[in-house]
């Protein structure tokens, strides 16, 4: 027997004592403002609880080590630092995703504990032990330090903030999620919920011979085994190729390590997974494919029987590239490499689904709602209106939660066995699921005349898109598309393979097969410099995209602030001693011939409650806090009664939340039903309009694919720029990192810069330490330690720069800002460190060597 004080009540546990806390607190007492994010390896910090005034993880404490201890969730915390800390957390942008916010704020309570006036590098020292993997801990320690100023008396509470579009408006239920309260998918419990574990593939490449579950269902708690049989409709799914199967079958061959070959059902998730090691595959074994220049033969071994390892070739050609290339001045050609990505959210991937009529409820965390169910009415059968989604606010995403992972087999288990499932993955399950960033191999040379006009530029990459196609070919369609940058080049041979291998999928992830061709090109520039004497910042302004200018897609561009974003930092770059510089551009907007469209609906329900209802995913990036903004813009209803829902049973079909396009097309369609809505309000008031619905649409449907032969084509509708500058010290260390952003209007400018400042985080792991490298088609790791997070204390200072140049298309001239953020990064920090000690490095991530 163990006794311990739990936030406050005196507690007796009688079980297993080396059960973790963690496990006790989310299961046994209910309580879920400690979340679990790496599946106990112990280094995410989101699980972290006070005990005896120190802050420790409860996923590594064991129930035998709190004997007479007192332990504090947030809900223990005194009301005044719980109400003080939540609120500055809102009030100064801490909160995206805020999943790692609970956490945050139980290391900001033993800091305080200990040290109640700590300097800035104090509070960095205290968050550290934590991850975060959307806010770049810029305001994190911004919040913890002006809360400690309040709860020390030394600053008054903030006025209120007005919602009016430009404002520093707080994320939408910022407070209550920084306390953990708000529920993610994995927090949430029904009544008779049952747990699912799934089996993967022990192969990347092997024939399953057969499949023996007899074990399993023998075992304890085991209610149902499920396999490829039980599916009642598709077995296949994916975002633009049906290849994807839900589980592979007897007789079929697996792919990758992440196949699914059975789901066990059980009264406990423990039960479910020591169930799932119960059943034994026979295979076949297979030499898995796994690298692209093998896949790409004609005698390679194909991925899909029947089907080319080459799953499309998207090329762009015009002007006189031969001719360009010898007649330049300057010339410079080299092979580049980009590395495997794990998006490495805190959250990982849980659904559930209980049975609803004829279909399914189904709780989603996924990019789009209106996808998943889509994908999920074909793996049953069953027609999309029978299957509702409602998609709760996820921790995190970045374009790793576009592929459909639990979704379907917790709506197909649910269907099949009319009871709650949830399906959980571990950390490590996630590694293995879900696709990546894409790496790829990039030939390119660069041509300029004497004045250092660039004249011409040959691309060809290839990437690796892994098992399955996901988002593949279009990511690779963005590395043509921007293969010349920020920058004009009248000559242009560009091409770019999409791949089959054995390897884990790669998909979508934020900038989406930008920030690999800008690393390229830009490394390219730095080079030209050096052969020809230019000045770094002069080259890029020269050359830079300007209004009416054309892309390497041959689309004319209008509100261009590229040139802007260089002025802005052309003083702090020429001043630095050592110091890189890249441009970037990067869409708005799916694009391609692909349409984006967005319908909304606002209920005025009352006088006190408006609730608006869209299909776009909320995961960090704050466009439900976009939409309240609009309304009340448009409108001047009271942004505290706003509520935001996305629930597919409002029948409001909207695509993937991806390619920073969702406050552009939710914005406009509120615009279009925030007319009629202040219309009806001229001359009368809120409640008489209640009972009410009022609907607005957007659709852009006039994009073209590159490369189609169009004579002024328009591969999407909007266009976001940049300029960064990374300043090293002496050292060779990154000192500051300067990111001029041109977002046309600015919607929320803290919100802007936090989705800036997340995305240098990230750009500078991208550069210097995250990868995810595979061995015959498993990764060599599967720590999340070891993905190579940086974490607070490795962040230089940031500098954001906001520029407005109106969009033509975007609300109120707005343009996207969620991906362009670390599109110019790898590449300014690989070019400060050509410029420190003139090593050219052509591979990320790239290693720094002493003077």
């Amino acid at each position: 027997m163990i006794s311990f004080t739990l936030n406050g009540i005196k507690r007796v546990f009688e079980g297993d004592p080396e059960e973790t806390l963690l496990r006790h607190l989310r299961l046994e007492e209910k309580i879920t403002t400690a979340k679990d994010g790496c599946s106990g390896q112990g280094v995410c910090g989101a699980c972290s609880v006070e005990i005896d005034g120190r802050v420790k993880m409860a996923c590594r404490t064991k129930m035998k080590d709190i004997e007479g201890a007192e332990v504090n969730t947030t809900e223990g915390l005194p009301e005044i630092f719980r109400e003080v800390m939540s609120r500055h957390f809102a009030g100064k942008g801490a909160v995206q995703c805020g999943f790692c916010s609970p956490g945050m704020i139980m290391r900001a309570r033993g800091l305080y504990n200990t040290n109640q006036s700590p300097s800035r590098k104090e509070i960095i020292k205290a968050i550290t032990p934590n991850l975060c993997r959307c806010t770049g801990y810029v305001k994190i320690a911004d919040a913890i330090e002006s809360a400690f100023h309040e709860l020390n008396n030394l600053s008054q509470r903030e006025g209120k903030t007005d919602a009016l579009i430009g404002s520093r408006y707080p994320k939408y239920q910022a407070v209550t999620t920084a306390l953990g309260e708000r529920d993610f998918v994995d927090d949430m419990y029904f009544e008779g919920m049952v747990h699912s574990a799934l089996r993967f593939s022990d192969h990347p490449r092997a024939r399953v011979k057969s499949i023996d579950t007899s074990r399993a269902e023998r075992a304890d708690g085991v209610i149902a085994v499920y396999t490829a049989k039980d599916i009642p409709g598709s077995h296949k799914t994916g975002l633009i190729f049906k290849d994807w199967p839900l589980m592979v079958d007897i007789g079929e061959t697996t792919n990758y390590i992440g196949d699914v070959l059975a789901g066990i059902v059980a009264e406990t998730e423990a039960a479910a997974r020591a169930a799932v090691r119960l059943i034994d595959v026979e295979y076949e074994i297979f030499e898995p494919v796994t690298d692209i220049h093998q896949a790409i033969k004609p005698d390679s071994m194909q991925v899909h029987q029947g089907r080319s390892n080459v799953l499309e070739t998207c090329s762009i050609r015009f002007g006189d590239v031969e001719r360009a290339f010898s007649e330049a001045a300057y010339i410079s050609s080299d092979i580049y490499e980009t590395q495997r990505i794990e998006h490495a959210f805190l959250e990982t991937e849980t659904a559930i689904a209980l049975p609803e009529g004829d279909g399914i409820r189904l709780y989603s965390q996924g990019q789009g709602a209106y996808v998943d169910r889509n994908a999920v009415a074909e793996i049953l059968g069953l027609s999309p209106e029978s299957i509702r989604v409602i998609q709760v606010q996820n921790g995190g995403g970045f374009g790793g939660k576009e592929d459909i992972t639990v979704q379907g087999h917790a709506s197909l288990h649910a269907y099949l066995l009319k009871r709650p499932v949830r399906v959980h993955l571990t950390r490590d399950e996630s590694i293995i699921m879900h696709p990546k960033r894409h790496p790829v191999w990039m030939e390119i040379s660069l041509a300029c005349d004497s004045n250092g006009m660039f004249t011409a530029i040959k691309l060809n990459s290839i990437g690796d898109t892994g098992a399955y196609a996901s988002v593949g070919t279009k990511v690779m369609e963005r590395v043509v598309g921007h293969a010349t940058g920020g920058y004009t080049i009248p000559s242009v041979d560009i091409k770019a393979a999409t791949v089959y291998t054995n390897n884990i999928p790669s998909g979508a992830m934020r900038g989406f097969g930008v920030p690999q061709v800008v690393f390229a090109l830009e490394s390219c520039i730095d080079e030209i410099c050096v052969k020809g004497g230019f000045d770094r910042w002069k080259i890029r302004y020269d050359n830079a995209l300007e209004e009416g200018k054309k892309t390497a897609t041959g689309q004319i561009l209008h509100g261009v602030g590229l040139k802007e974003t260089l002025l802005a930092v052309k003083e702090a770059f020429h001043e630095a001693k050592y110091a890189g510089i890249a441009c970037g551009l990067k869409n708005t907007g799916v694009g391609n011939g692909m349409t984006d469209e967005s319908e909304v609906s606002v209920e005025i329900t009352s006088e006190n409650r408006v609730v608006i209802n869209h299909g776009w995913s909320e995961m960090g990036q704050g466009v439900h806090t976009m939409a309240i903004q609009v309304l009340h813009q448009e409108t001047g209803i009271d942004p505290g009664i706003i509520e935001v829902r996305v629930d597919t049973a409002k029948g409001l079909p909207t695509g993937m939340t991806t390619s920073s396009r969702a406050t552009s097309l939710v914005g406009n369609a509120l615009i279009d039903a925030a007319r009629r809505i202040r219309d009806d309000l001229d001359g009368s008031s809120l409640d008489k309009l209640a009972g009410r619905v009022y609907k607005g649409k957007y659709i852009c449907d006039w994009t073209c694919k590159p490369g189609s032969g169009t004579e002024e084509p328009i591969i999407h509708f909007a266009y976001g720029y940049a300029t960064q500058v990374v300043i090293l010290d002496d050292h060779g260390d990154i000192q500051k990192i300067i990111a001029a952003h041109d977002a046309g209007k600015i919607m929320n400018r803290m919100l802007f810069e936090g989705q800036i400042e997340g995305a240098l985080h990230m750009g500078m792991g991208y550069a210097l330490s995250e990868d995810l490298p595979m061995k015959n088609g498993r990764p060599v790791s599967l720590k999340y330690n070891d993905l190579g997070i940086l974490r607070a204390s490795s962040m230089p200072e940031m500098e954001i720069i906001g520029i407005e140049k109106r969009d033509p298309v975007g609300p109120y001239g707005a343009k996207g800002i969620g991906e362009i953020g670390l599109v110019p990064t790898a590449a300014a920090i690989v070019n400060a460190l050509y410029a420190y000690d003139g090593v050219k490095r052509t591979r990320l991530p790239v290693r720094r060597f002493s003077k």
